[in-house]
Parts: C-alpha cells; structure tokens; sequence
C-alpha cells in the first residue's frame, strides 16, 4: 500500500511541476519524476508476492507455471521505458542549451515575449 501511496506522490509532483513551474530545466526534471513514478506503477502492478522467475523448464505443467511465476511483460516495459526516458531526458537538456544560449534565459514567459 505504502508503494501506491508513493506513485501517487511522485506523480502528483510530476505534473505540479510540469503545470507550475516556469523554469525548462525545473519542467524537465518534473518529467522524469513523472516518468519514474509511472515506471513505479507498472513495477508494482506487475508484482506477484512469492513469485518466481519467468522461465519455463522442461516437464513443467505450464498452468503452474503461469500461476507461480510473475509477468514479464511489466518488467520488459519498465526497461524499455528507462532507456527511452534517458533519451528523451537528453534530447530536453540539449534543446534547452540551445534555447539558453539564444534566449539567455530559460524562463518560459520571458522566451514568450522575446523575439529572436
């Protein structure tokens, strides 16, 4: 319960963050906190107390296999979802350089007003 309790929490500042903040950089790191807490929910969803790795042995009965083992799907997401964060975390970071050395600010509202 604590684990959902904590999702919520780090979902909930993920997108205060993104709705609140004017700073790119603050907005970027609201992102990934979002993108963590989402990781969080589908570790937690996928979860199963006592089970074991997905692997099936020779001579297993599959329907205790299935019932005994935890999904892999959840975990193949999460990773997935790791690397595509690291990257879209990169890309964010890149184009706020740029947008800070034409700007020299990284003030939403004031890049508003600027014309360059």
């Amino acid at each position: 319960m604590i684990l959902y309790a904590l999702v919520l929490v780090l979902l909930g500042l993920g997108i205060h963050g993104l709705l609140a903040k004017r700073n790119l950089l603050k907005k970027i790191i609201a992102l990934a906190i979002l993108d963590y807490g989402v990781n969080l929910l589908l570790i937690v969803v996928g979860y199963r107390a006592g089970g074991g790795a997905p692997i099936l042995l020779p001579g297993e009965d599959p329907a205790a296999f299935a019932r005994g083992s935890v999904d892999p799907l959840p975990q193949a997401l999460v990773l997935t979802s790791i690397v595509i964060g690291l990257g879209v975390t990169m890309l964010l970071v890149a184009m706020a350089l740029r947008l800070h050395q034409r700007y020299g600010t990284l003030d939403v509202d004031r890049m508003d007003r600027l014309r360059g």
